[in-house]
């Protein structure tokens, strides 16, 4: 059933699988066409600064000598400690033109988890260098480089490094902008990014001989289950995915602005600036994406004609009436991913920005990361992630026997083909349990397929809670529990059953809208969404307690931190 592929007929008419041949290639050179073709025109948007393909060609050729000049050697890596400025992306690419490998480093990890994932990075001998921020030097490095012995150079910089001398000054004095005194670190050499890396040394063109096999990028995962592993992707991994979603999204080259809050340090964030770089788009930078004024203030400035966000922000910005009041004509698709998006939301946000704009998609690290999207200009299904897309294959199995489940009926996701990572980094094991004999990448989310190929996920593996026996997808019953106007947010986890050993207790965190007024206390509060599932859910998805909160806590990329509510 799943072989036949048979989702395909309902692809955009004239879509057809890529030859194999398409993703012979690296990276690096995909985009060349870019900064040969539009050398003037705007890359990146920040803060008021326009940066050019040009100048950011020769910046990254600069920093890919700075690397070869400081004894890095292809296979070396490099860590990127930053937000979304563009010291971020020229890293990126110049890293990458050295033969050196790229692992985002989120600015929100603490010291110690700083220090573990350099030290992962490497363990196997690899000369390692992190491009970070003057205060994070000053508040953590400093603090960690010793008890690192493979850190051999760090490249600090500031968010404020582009912009105008005079910003930089009233950003310090107004205490906008963070710093930290950067200091020598003993046996490590130590650089600032503008002062050095462009002041001294060469941006000529630099050619290692990378092929489409070799890794250019080890993505750490968010650590939920463990410590964090880092899952190598090669650069056919990336032209795989940068390729099939220019095709599936009928994006044209040189022709589009691309706005989104994903932080470049995970991977979808990542592969959405790389995607931009390869069309010639101009992105638009967003270093703090819960700033929904700031972004408003951009869209104004800039007239995205598409966007990509994790849903918690699309949310954000329904509430933002400076957003409600825009007009989006000029916007096109508008991708959500990384997270479940409530159906209620998806709905109040095409009331906005227009109706079939929204696109849903799924995908993972390990998947680099894209493997199913709603169609583009065909039927797209609310509240689906789509249908598998090029030269992917997807069957959902039990988790348990590990046989494919019928359509309709829940299973694990597993996906096969050209966007599969390499593996952990060493970590063998680990790649073994995840990538089955026959290249199927065991995802560890649940999700339904239709008739249709479209797939719904209802919920992580490990999110699964066991009432008496029956699996409560959370995702689903989050979703029909989010009609209740009083619910603005909300996550369900599944708590020990005292009375039932084995079993367990489905249980709500509540942020509530804030529109809403509700006249009675927060226990009636509470009674009224209960008997609101209770009449629209099975009586096990029922929560048996709810708990109204604040805020939801959030992952660094805008998911609902379900690890921290369980604590």
């Amino acid at each position: 059933m799943y072989a036949d592929r048979f989702w395909k007929r309902n692809w955009d008419e004239g879509l057809e699988d890529f030859e194999p041949q398409a993703f012979e290639t690296t990276y690096v050179k995909l985009i060349e066409q870019a900064f040969e073709e539009v050398p003037d025109k705007t890359a990146m948007g920040y803060l008021g600064v326009d940066i050019t393909f040009g100048e950011l060609d020769k910046r990254a050729n600069q920093f890919a000598n700075m690397l070869i000049k400081n004894g890095f050697e292809k296979g070396d890596v490099v860590g990127i400690n930053l937000p979304n400025i563009p010291q971020y992306v020229i890293t990126v690419i110049g890293t990458l033109r050295a033969g050196c490998i790229v692992s985002g480093v989120s600015p929100l990890l603490s010291a110690e988890q700083i220090k573990y994932q350099l030290n992962d990075l490497g363990s196997t001998g690899k000369k390692v260098a992190l491009v970070t921020l003057d205060a994070i030097f000053a508040g953590h490095l400093v603090k960690i480089a010793a008890g690192v012995p493979q850190l051999k150079l760090v490249v600090a910089t500031s968010v404020a490094s582009f912009l105008p001398k005079i910003k930089q000054i009233l950003g310090k004095l107004l205490k906008k902008v963070p710093t930290g005194k950067v200091t020598p670190l003993p046996g490590i050499n130590v650089l600032d990014y503008h002062k050095n890396v462009f002041n001294e040394y060469a941006d000529t063109t630099v050619d290692v001989g990378l092929t489409p096999d070799d890794v250019g990028w080890i993505q750490y995962t968010g650590g939920t289950t463990g410590d964090p592993k880092g899952a190598m992707l090669t650069h056919r991994n990336a032209s795989h995915n940068i390729l099939s979603i220019g095709r599936w999204l009928g994006w044209e080259r040189g022709k589009g602005v691309l706005l989104s809050g994903f932080p470049f340090f995970h991977i979808a964030g990542l592969t959405v600036c790389e995607s931009a770089i390869f069309l010639g788009w101009t992105q638009v930078l967003i270093p703090n994406p819960r700033d929904t004024d700031h972004i408003c203030a951009e869209m104004e400035k800039y007239k995205p004609t598409n966007m990509a966000n994790v849903p918690s922000l699309y949310q954000m910005l329904i509430e933002n009436p400076k957003f409600t009041a825009m007009d989006h004509t000029s916007l096109g698709t508008v991708i959500s991913a990384a997270a479940p998006f409530p159906q209620e939301s998806q709905v109040q946000l095409e009331n906005i920005i227009g109706k079939g704009k929204l696109l849903e998609l799924y995908g993972m690290t390990e998947t680099s990361p894209v493997s199913t999207m709603n169609p583009s200009k065909g039927k797209k299904k609310l509240g689906t992630v789509g249908m598998p897309f090029f030269n992917t294959d997807v069957k959902l199995v039990d988790p348990g026997t590990g046989e494919e489940v019928p359509l309709g009926d829940a299973g694990e996701i597993c996906v096969k083909g050209p966007l599969v990572m390499q593996g952990y980094f060493n970590k063998p094991e680990a790649t073994q349990e995840a990538v089955d004999e026959d290249g199927y990448m065991h995802t560890g989310d649940v999700g339904v397929m239709d008739e249709d190929g479209f797939i719904k996920i209802v919920d992580r593996t490990k999110d699964m809670i066991i009432v008496g026996g029956f699996k409560v997808f959370s995702s689903k019953v989050e979703d029909v529990i989010s009609k209740h106007p009083a619910i603005g947010v909300m996550a369900l986890i599944g708590e020990p059953n005292p009375e039932r050993p084995g079993s367990e207790l489905v249980k709500a965190y509540i942020q509530k809208n804030p529109n809403y007024v509700f006249d009675g206390s927060d226990d009636a509060l509470k009674e009224d969404i209960i008997n609101f599932a209770k009449d629209n859910c099975a009586p096990y998805e029922v929560p048996k307690k709810i708990e109204l909160i604040d805020e939801m806590p959030l992952t660094a990329v805008g998911k609902i931190d379900k690890k921290m509510l369980r604590k």
